[in-house]
């Protein structure tokens, strides 16, 4: 019997990967809404595929995740998102051998030839773009970008607990406006999540420790 848990919040993305899983009669899909459920439902099924979009669940940092996966060392994870920074991906593929990558935007085979090979236990998926950003990034190894000071201030705002809308109100300018800054941040500093960007800030020093709680 093959176990699966998907641990995505879009509701389509999560339809179409079941309808994946299911057409293996002897697969059991379970699905996880938060990082409490995903490490109970590990503690019950320790060899289960993890169907994981990073960006989207509510996991604080990579360190996190590194720490569930090795809790659960025969877990297999596979990390599906839109968007993930080459410094995230190369740490996942360094870090640990149960990591698989790719991306939503991809080919309908990838998703397939994944699940195929990590589900039979052969070996790990990276797909064709994951490792071209990996191995572009190794030949570059550029400095990371500076920080504009519009996108200072923004990040500032995001450390202070303000949305995405109350920012562009408080600025002047469009949700879509802030939305961009905001990825373009993310991708300087090789963060993904908005706690990452949190950290950054309190050790960069844009916000007072002794007025911001993390």
């Amino acid at each position: 019997m093959k176990e699966f848990i998907i641990a995505d919040n879009q509701e389509l993305t999560r339809f179409a990967l079941e309808q994946l899983l299911c057409a293996d009669k002897d697969s059991v899909v379970y699905h996880a809404p938060d990082r409490t459920t995903l490490v109970s439902f590990l503690a019950g099924h320790p060899r289960a595929v993890v169907l994981l979009d990073y960006t989207l669940f509510d996991f604080a940092d990579e360190d996190q995740l590194l720490i569930i996966a090795e809790r659960f060392s025969q877990s297999q994870w596979i990390l599906i998102s839109d968007e993930l920074t080459p410094q995230f991906m190369r740490r996942m593929v360094y870090s640990s051998h149960q990591f698989s990558l790719l991306f939503k935007d991809g080919p309908l085979s990838e998703v397939r030839a994944a699940l195929q090979s990590v589900s039979q236990r052969q070996t790990r998926f990276l797909s064709q773009r994951v490792l071209e950003v990996i191995l572009s990034q190794q030949q570059e190894e550029a400095q990371p970008d500076i920080l504009t000071t519009t996108e200072t201030e923004i990040l500032k705002a995001i450390a202070q607990g303000k949305t995405t809308k109350e920012i562009a109100a408080q600025r002047f300018s469009s949700i879509h406006t802030v939305t961009t800054h905001r990825k373009n941040i993310f991708r300087k500093l090789g963060i993904n999540t908005a706690h990452e960007a949190v950290k950054y800030a309190l050790r960069a020093g844009l916000v007072d420790p002794s007025e911001f709680y993390i």
